[in-house]
């Protein structure tokens, strides 16, 4: 797994590197990865690195001093480079000696800084670090607002909260990220806002993490797939009640993923069964749970109404010892009356977006998404899958897992079905749950991404019937990703 470091664990790092190495090494080594970083970005954008213009945007941390110490290092190789110090009683007094050792420009006058930077090839943003908190000061705005060139972040786009990826005003949009010895949650929650990311490690001994995310190699590693033993019944037999006479197509999404996802068997309970059959004829349809047969986990929710009938299938669907998965109008349901979940041993999976989210618990996840799915895992003492770019999953007393999309390709109707028929494919394999929760939207933003790209050369919008085509294409890539490891 790949972890992520809130700024104070990163900070309590840090201060036991400084006792290992000489003062102002993981600077320097900081600064020599942004160095080499922005030289091959100068490089693939203009055709080369001396002769180029680099600009700094220089805070007043030691983000300001990376970027100062990366400036001489360019400098050294033939860049023109400009330093606008938005705060110069404070810049970094070794760094802006070796910048300007190196023969860089510096420039204190903030009125003329635009000017200053006019030409360059890119522009570094170490305005602010991970103690930074808060959108960018007015005066980093205008200057900000006014670049037409890409920017690299040292460590993280200024303007970002380091922890949580919220962002209240003006913030940086960067081309390229460089994070300094440890990625922080931002570089997941705020994606968008990083661009690429590189990981640059300086030599710290960091804790196991509390955010993390699954490597497309270890999903593809763990996808449940036919051994030489196995039949049918061994590989996992998922039972989907989705759908209804009003809304099929549901069910005909969930029950085709959890179809795709795995080589075991489906049932499937609910009045649209004949949509479902027209699709995939090798699901066996029953019109109630009582007559479904022997499932090892359970679907609810994707288009099964809220009435009292469904009330009624939900409560005898929880009252099994056996692993749900509950979504869209399950969750409804579930709003409505909580104690149907609480207190069951085995396990359970809720799947809400953002309002559903809020429907449950009484307020929206806010700006601390990794918080609030935390804060609901715990008390409710289920699995927490909250969709986004960056889905997170939390379970109890456990770490919470994110899987950054890449894009929003998937944010269309019916995904969702998709997404928890795939669970509970997984589930009913025998997976634990939240690596099938994780290990679903993995697959699921891929198979999206897939999709998207299907059609040539760029991408186009996609719905959920093109995601669904593209699940086995995507977990045939996430377990090729695993023998190439």
């Amino acid at each position: 797994m790949s972890g992520y470091y809130t700024a104070d664990e990163v900070r309590a790092a840090e201060a036991e590197l400084f006792t290992r190495v000489p003062a102002g090494e993981p600077m320097r080594r900081a600064a020599y990865g942004l160095a080499t970083v922005v030289a091959s970005e100068l490089r693939s954008r203009s055709g080369g690195i001396a002769g180029r213009k680099v600009g700094l945007l220089v805070g007043s941390g030691d983000n300001g001093g990376d970027a100062l110490w990366a400036g001489s290092m360019l400098r050294r190789r033939g860049v023109a480079v400009t330093a606008v110090l938005l705060k110069p009683e404070r810049a970094h007094t070794a760094g802006l000696a070796a910048l300007r050792r190196a023969g860089g420009r510096v420039c204190a006058d903030q009125a003329v800084a635009l000017t200053e930077l006019a030409g360059a090839d890119l522009v570094i943003d170490g305005i602010v670090g991970i103690s930074g908190r808060g959108s960018l000061r007015p005066d980093a705005a205008r200057i900000v607002a006014g670049l037409t060139v890409p920017i690299i972040a040292a460590d993280l786009p200024s303007g970002v909260d380091p922890d949580t990826g919220a962002v209240d005003g003006p913030a940086v949009q960067a081309a390229v990220t460089v994070a300094f010895g440890a990625r922080k949650p931002v570089h997941a929650l705020a994606a968008s806002r990083c661009g690429r990311i590189v990981l640059v490690p300086i030599g710290l001994r960091l804790p196991d993490p509390r955010l993390a995310a699954l490597e497309p190699a270890e999903v593809g590693a763990g996808w449940p797939v036919p051994g030489a033993e196995d039949d049918k019944y061994t590989q996992g037999v998922v039972g989907v009640h989705a759908g209804s006479e009003t809304y099929p197509g549901a069910a005909v999404l969930c029950t085709g993923a959890a179809v795709a996802a795995t080589s075991g068997m489906v049932r499937y309970v609910g009045t649209a069964g004949p949509a479902v059959l027209a699709q995939n004829p090798e699901v066996i349809a029953t019109p109630d749970p009582a007559t479904t047969g022997r499932v090892q986990s359970w679907v609810f929710g994707p288009g099964s109404g809220t009435g009292r009938s469904a009330r009624d299938r939900l409560a005898e669907i929880l009252a099994t010892d056996l692993p749900v998965v509950i979504d869209a109008d399950g969750l409804t349901l579930l709003a409505q009356e909580p104690e149907l979940v609480r207190g069951r041993r085995a396990a359970t999976v809720l799947t809400p977006h953002a309002g559903e989210f809020a429907r449950l618990t009484g307020r929206e996840p806010g700006r601390d998404r990794v918080a609030a799915v935390r804060e609901l895992a715990e008390a409710w003492q289920v699995t927490v899958l909250l969709k986004g770019r960056a889905t997170l999953i939390a379970e109890p007393g456990r770490p919470v897992l994110v899987n950054e999309a890449g894009g929003s390709w998937a944010a269309t109707a019916g995904a969702g079905d998709v997404l928890s028929g795939v669970i509970g494919a997984l589930l009913a394999a025998g997976k634990e749950p939240g690596w099938a929760a994780a290990a679903a939207a993995r697959a699921h933003a891929a198979a999206a991404d897939i999709a998207a790209h299907s059609a040539g050369s760029g991408a186009a919008p996609i719905s959920a019937g093109p995601l669904l085509r593209h699940l086995q294409p995507a977990i045939a890539y996430l377990r090729t990703s695993s023998r190439r490891r």
